[in-house]
This record gives C-alpha cells, sequence and structure tokens, in this order.
C-alpha cells in the first residue's frame, strides 16, 4: 500500500477494494435522497434504516472499524475517539466547495477529524472534483477508486473542490469526535432496535423490501430552496430512466393522469408498480418505487458475475414467458410514468447512461436471475443485522462480531 504522510494527513492508496467500491456505489445508487447542497446526493446510515434498508448498514461495519483505527493510530489517539458521521455522499455537474475548513461553522466545532474514501474515478466517471488542500503537502489529490485521505478538521487543513463538470463523483465520508454525546453508533443502535425487535417483523416473506420516505427527499430541482416542484424531477425514476428503463403503475387515477406535477405523479412510487425496457415490461410487480431500483443497481453492480443466458437455470422460464408488452396491459390502464424533465436528468446523471455490455446482453432471464440474487443477498445481510444486533445494544458500539 502506497502512502505519503504529512504531520497533520494522510494518503493512503487502495484502501478499499474495487469491489467494496461498487458494493457502497450500489447502495447509494439505489437509496439516496437530496443531500445538504446544490447538485449533492447523499445516503445516511440512519436513513438506510428509516427505509427497512437496516441491512444495508452491514457492508460499512468492517470499514468503519478499519478507518477509526487508521485515524486513532496516525493522530496518536487511540480509544479515544467516536464515529460522528458516516454517509455516502456524491456530487453531481455544478456542485463545488470553496476554501473552508469543516469545524468553521458553529455547530461542527465537535468535530476533530475527517476521512474520505473515493469510490470511483477522476477522468472515467466524472470530471472536475479535484480535492485541494491551501497549504502543505500534497496540495492537490485526484480521486482514484480506493483511495483514502485522513486528515485533521480545523484550520490547518482548509480545503476545497473543484466543480464537477461532468458525470457524478461518490466518496464514503466519516467525520471522528472526541465527544462522546455525537456518538452516531448509539443513536443508529436505537432506530435499529425500535425497528427490528419491535412486532414480528420477520414473519413477513420479504422482510427486507425498501420502504420510501416522503417525496419531497426524493425530488431534485436545481433550486432546492424553492418549494415550486413545477421543475426537476424524481431522483428514483431517474436513475432507472438513464440505465434505459421505466415505471409503469395502474394506480393512477383519473385526477393523477391528468396532472401536470411530476411531483404530485412521483407519490406513485410509493406503490406498486411494473419495470419496462423498450416497450417490455416485466411480468412480475414490485412494491413501491425503490425495490426494483434496488434490482436495477444490483444488477449494474453484479453484470460481470452473470452467468450466460444458456447457462440461466430453466428455473427461470422463457423469456417470453417473464414479460409483456404494453398492448398487454391496455385492459389494466399501464401508464408509463415520466417523472421529470428529462433533459435536466441527462444533464444531472447523463454521463453514467450507457454501459454497452449491459445495453447488449440485457434480457428478461437474466433480470429474473438478478432479482433471486438480490433477494439471496438482503436476506443474508438482514440474517447478520438480526445476529449482531444484540451484540452492539449490549456494547453500545457497531462492530464486526464474526461468524
Amino acid at each position: 500500500m502506497g502512502e505519503s504522510e504529512h504531520p497533520l494527513r494522510l494518503i493512503l492508496h487502495d484502501f478499499l477494494s474495487q469491489n467494496l467500491c461498487k458494493e457502497l456505489e450500489f447502495i447509494h445508487k439505489s437509496c439516496c435522497t437530496v443531500g445538504y447542497r446544490p447538485n449533492v446526493f447523499s445516503t445516511t446510515l440512519s436513513h438506510l434504516i428509516a427505509t427497512n434498508c437496516g441491512h444495508l448498514l452491514i457492508p460499512f461495519v468492517s470499514i468503519r472499524e478499519r478507518l477509526k483505527d487508521k485515524v486513532e493510530e496516525f493522530f496518536g489517539c487511540e480509544y479515544e475517539l467516536f464515529i460522528e458521521f458516516t454517509g455516502l455522499i456524491s456530487w453531481t455537474k455544478g456542485a463545488s466547495i470553496g476554501w473552508h475548513s469543516d469545524d468553521n461553522r458553529s455547530y461542527l466545532k465537535q468535530r476533530d477529524f475527517a476521512a474520505v474514501c473515493y469510490l470511483n474515478n477522476h477522468g472515467k466517471d466524472f470530471k472536475g472534483g479535484v480535492f485541494h488542500f491551501q497549504d502543505g503537502e500534497p496540495t492537490s489529490v485526484v480521486p482514484v477508486a480506493g483511495d483514502l485521505v485522513i486528515y485533521t478538521a480545523d484550520s490547518c487543513n482548509i480545503h476545497s473542490v473543484d466543480e464537477i463538470i461532468e458525470g457524478e463523483r461518490l466518496t464514503l465520508t466519516l467525520w471522528f469526535t472526541r465527544d462522546s454525546s455525537y456518538d452516531e453508533d448509539v443513536k443508529l443502535i436505537s432506530l435499529l432496535s425500535q425497528t427490528l425487535l419491535s412486532g414480528s417483523v420477520d414473519d413477513r416473506p420479504f422482510p427486507f423490501l425498501p420502504s420510501p420516505a416522503s417525496s419531497n427527499m426524493y425530488w431534485f430541482s436545481q433550486d432546492q430552496a424553492s418549494h415550486d416542484h413545477q421543475e426537476g424531477f424524481d431522483i428514483r425514476w431517474a436513475r432507472i430512466h438513464v440505465l434505459h428503463y421505466t415505471f409503469g403503475t395502474t394506480n393512477l387515477t383519473i385526477n393523477d393522469a391528468t396532472s401536470d406535477s411530476s411531483f404530485h405523479l412521483s407519490e406513485s412510487l410509493e406503490k406498486p408498480l411494473r419495470l419496462g425496457r423498450q416497450n417490455e415490461f416485466f411480468k412480475k410487480e414490485f412494491a413501491n418505487g425503490l425495490h426494483p431500483l434496488q434490482v436495477v443497481q444490483f444488477y449494474c453492480w453484479k453484470a460481470t458475475e452473470l452467468p450466460t443466458v444458456n447457462n440461466i437455470s430453466d428455473e427461470f422460464g422463457n423469456v417470453k414467458e417473464l414479460s409483456c408488452s404494453l398492448e398487454d396491459f391496455k385492459n389494466d390502464s399501464l401508464n408509463v410514468m415520466f417523472l421529470g424533465d428529462q433533459k435536466l436528468v441527462l444533464s444531472i446523471f447523463g454521463y453514467e447512461s450507457s454501459d454497452k455490455k449491459l445495453q447488449s446482453s440485457f434480457n428478461w432471464a437474466h433480470f429474473s436471475y438478478v432479482v433471486a440474487a438480490w433477494e439471496d443477498y438482503s436476506l443474508q445481510l438482514r440474517r447478520e443485522l438480526i445476529t449482531s444486533l444484540p451484540h452492539w445494544r449490549s456494547n453500545h458500539s457497531i462492530f464486526a462480531t464474526g461468524t
């Protein structure tokens, strides 16, 4: 592992494996909401819990432990730190940040250290977005998937980020504090206890199905301060749209179908719907808009590992039996959904929209296989979460409990 040191900062190369980077990218692109500044999207651990995706915390656990150990070791503060915040953050076209330090706002004074893991690559996945320190070495950090930057969150590390010109810059960001009252783990464990231990949730056939938050959290516009929802797009629909899928629903009322408000229609993503592609729709109905989005993003992550069409078991059926055309739904009044400004969607997310391998190899048999694989993956994580929770509650800390 290559590294270059400075008394107040550390750069580590290949801290995360490429597969871990892709797994975190899958989680972010299937769960994120509007972020804390213009053209930024975020996925916090508390949001995952609130949307019945608490099992997706599991991939973070060992990463957080390794990061905390590395920060304590480098800055000589073993057993002193608490994790204040863990989140996936992506910056898209137009996002930037001027010179500042992480403690230059009064409500952030508790922050002692910051860690940023890059999950994708400058030049390949996005343009712009280079990280700069105002003083000291290194002066600039070009994002490379797997690389880590840690630094003191004070005026010694004033920094900036160049404007994103194209694409989406994705990071895993953590902040550390010596103040135990800001310990993120205590809050997360409390939330998990409320959601997992309240009633017999695991009696459901699919306890891992996501539950969308308010549509406001998924509605993106270039002026996030405005309450005018006439312009913009629903993030869930947008991420599906740039990958050449579409949503279809039979749940629209007459008033819904004639409404000019895409924001109003986005509430339909909280209800059962269909997933379509090239005028064909998958016969399986999904629980809500987050459900097929997670499957599609899982497909993008696992595409290179998928078996060929000829190697897929007969249990997934004939391709023609897995889908039907839009014409087949005439009696059910299936409506294709357009939830926002398509030009704006392409401007923000279009850089990632043309994975030629996925486009050429797609068929519904592959997709049916992916649905089953995503369910297995989710159920496995959920079992691990339920097994780990008693230990976390006893220790008031989230950590890898082993097998």
